[in-house]
């Protein structure tokens, strides 16, 4: 009667491959030379069968768990984010109110309590006047012309934008000024010339 392999686990590949390796060996002791040898060759060959076969079990179970991962990685990513977008008018509201001076008391505990929870998780704000307009960021609600910029610039924020990451979850509304056309020209050399011959001269022939 064979021994059962003793200290192996179910799964644990060593331990089959030590009882298929003993079963050929006890077959070939047991049987005459040229069978035993035959026997053997089929026992090794089943063997780098078995092992190729937990190897590409093994492999998948690992990718498993990799897709597993980054599927539960993604739903939590999902559902923060859309907590966090629901909470924008409510953040809006609080911006409103401090731009009138009414954040304050307990009020403004909770505001900012609610404002240091979602930076927290990953919600940023952004738009500031006097950066360069970028349509991936902002939406132009007003537009006019100024001498005052040399490209399309955000002169006013009428509704900061938040984004979570690389995420955009809202573009900032803003109103964009344009550079103004011809306040850039400047008189040429020759228009100086022009002027300079024109001038009268202060003195007379005698």
């Amino acid at each position: 009667m064979t021994d059962k392999p003793q200290g192996g686990k179910p799964g644990d590949d060593s331990a089959a491959e030590e009882a298929v390796i003993k079963a050929a060996e006890e077959a070939a002791a047991a049987g005459g030379a040229g069978e035993g040898s035959e026997e053997l060759a089929t026992a090794k060959r089943e063997l780098a069968e078995r092992t190729a076969d937990l190897q590409r079990l093994q492999a998948e179970y690992q990718n498993y768990r990799k897709r597993v991962e980054r599927d539960r990685l993604t739903v939590r990513e999902i559902a923060v984010s859309n907590i966090l977008e629901s909470l924008i008018p409510v953040l809006d509201d609080i911006g409103r109110a401090r731009e009138h001076g009414e954040v304050t008391g307990g009020f403004k505990s909770v505001a900012e309590s609610l404002e240091t929870v979602v930076a927290k998780l990953g919600l940023q704000q952004f738009g500031k006047e006097g950066e360069p307009f970028d349509p991936t960021q902002h939406e132009a609600l007003m537009h006019s012309y100024s001498s005052d910029v040399t490209e399309d610039t955000c002169v006013q924020i009428l509704q900061p934008g938040y984004r979570i990451g690389e995420r955009i979850i809202r573009p900032a509304m803003v109103a964009v000024a344009e550079p103004q056309p011809g306040t850039q020209t400047t008189p040429g050399p020759d228009a100086e010339a022009e002027s300079g011959e024109d001038k009268p001269d202060g003195g007379s022939d005698s």
